[in-house]
């Protein structure tokens, strides 16, 4: 169990990483290379849920990465007719996974792959290899 808030939780399923972040981060991207690179990769809608814990109830990760873009950022991914307010809004309801995230990127003019790179890295300094290559 993942400190918390004192509730009890359900354990991480081992070798899952659930992937959070505001609408067109890069979450669908991320989360599909590295699925082609063997991990077990989710991603969890948690910017549209009011339950705040959401993403640790259903995707029960081992690793949650974080991906954040500014509105200006979103604006050049996706043509979209909301504001600042609404992406405030998805931002406090992420509120908790970004507390409890392992891996933070924001992903301002950084490319797909130069995202994979940070989210790789960081998983091999905890010990993480692609599941393709433990099967070589």
């Amino acid at each position: 169990m993942r400190a918390g808030e004192g509730k009890s939780y359900p354990p991480p399923v081992p070798g899952r990483i659930a992937v959070v972040g505001v609408c067109a981060a890069g979450k669908s991207v991320l989360v599909c290379a590295l699925r082609s690179l063997g991990y077990d990769a989710r991603q969890c809608a948690q910017e549209h849920s009011f339950v705040p814990d959401m993403w640790r109830r259903l995707a029960r990760p081992e690793v949650l990465v974080y991906l954040d873009a500014s509105l200006d950022a979103v604006r050049m991914r996706r043509s979209i007719d909301y504001g600042n307010a609404y992406l405030e809004e998805q931002c406090r309801r992420l509120e908790h996974a970004r507390r409890h995230c392992d891996i933070y990127i924001q992903t301002d003019g950084l490319s797909e792959n130069e995202v994979l790179r940070r989210v790789l890295d960081a998983l091999s300094r905890f010990g993480w290899s692609s599941r393709l290559q433990e099967h070589d």
